[in-house]
């Protein structure tokens, strides 16, 4: 990289910039965008702080029939049951209306949560540099500039060790033919996406920069480590484009994902941890 040359998603601080914003929302996602705003302020009322888009259609790379809806609902109170219960009926009349979305998701938390010193570089990160304000306030006005250091590295990433054995318990109850494909592919599709972002930000801080596509934070991570790129790179291809064999992330959990816990432990620490 030219010494003049701007790191990539980095602003002219080096800082890490809002990857998202709704007038990139693709013409054919923003029905469900409108849809999901108005309905969104039905269901939870003065009960809402904030709402946020995040994923594929903010960043403007949204594939139609292939794109989740991704929303992040920050309410003045921590969530009960009952936001919960709510948050599920919303996702699921948003995917039965709308066919241009392949599933709605929709995370609760609180903006105490949000504005925690615990939170502060992981769920706070995730707000102010992933999220696209939709509705309320935007929380990122009270959360620190973000860089991607050692820090950053270790507060979203440090705790793989966890997601490893819910994935191994995971891959037993997929097992067979009960559980459906559906189930098979949900499961290799998010250890992918969470293995490789791993495995980006470990090397993130050597980089020096930022960036939401898979193939390419694999690519960057072969950079660094030469002999482990082959498994990082299969691991974006099956993020974007899942099987449905266990087997995929029997991988992970049996070889590159020890190692990379372990690794990511020698050079950034592990992640503090959650109540």
């Amino acid at each position: 990289m030219a010494e003049t040359e701007r790191p990539r998603g980095l602003d002219s601080q080096g800082c890490i910039e809002r990857e998202g914003s709704l007038g990139r929302t693709p013409t054919a996602f923003r029905p469900v965008v409108a849809t999901a705003r108005d309905r969104i302020l039905d269901t939870f009322g003065a009960r809402l702080h904030s709402a946020y888009l995040y994923g594929s259609i903010p960043r403007g790379t949204a594939r139609v029939g292939r794109s989740d809806l991704d929303l992040l609902l920050a309410l003045h109170q921590e969530p009960a049951d009952a936001d919960r219960a709510a948050a599920r009926a919303l996702d699921e009349a948003l995917d039965k209306e709308f066919p241009q979305i392949n599933g709605s998701g929709t995370l609760l938390v609180s903006r105490t949560q949000v504005l925690s010193d615990l939170e502060r570089y992981d769920l706070g990160w995730f707000v102010a540099c992933l999220c696209t304000p939709l509705l309320g306030e935007d929380l990122a006005e009270f959360l620190p500039r973000y860089r991607p250091d050692s820090l950053l590295a270790r507060e979203t990433n440090g705790d793989l060790a966890l997601y490893l054995e819910r994935w191994r318990r995971r891959i037993e109850e997929v097992t067979g033919d009960a559980a459906g494909e559906d189930a098979r592919r949900a499961l290799v599709r998010g250890a992918s996406r969470h293995l490789v972002r791993t495995g980006f930000t470990l090397v993130m801080p050597r980089w020096n920069g930022w960036t939401s596509d898979l193939h390419e934070m694999a690519d960057v991570f072969g950079q660094y480590y030469p002999e482990r790129a082959g498994q990082m790179r299969s691991a974006a291809i099956a993020a974007y484009e899942p099987s449905a064999d266990p087997a995929v992330v029997r991988s992970y959990v049996d070889d590159i994902g020890p190692w990379l816990t372990e690794e990511y432990a020698r050079v950034h620490g592990v992640k503090a941890p959650r109540p």
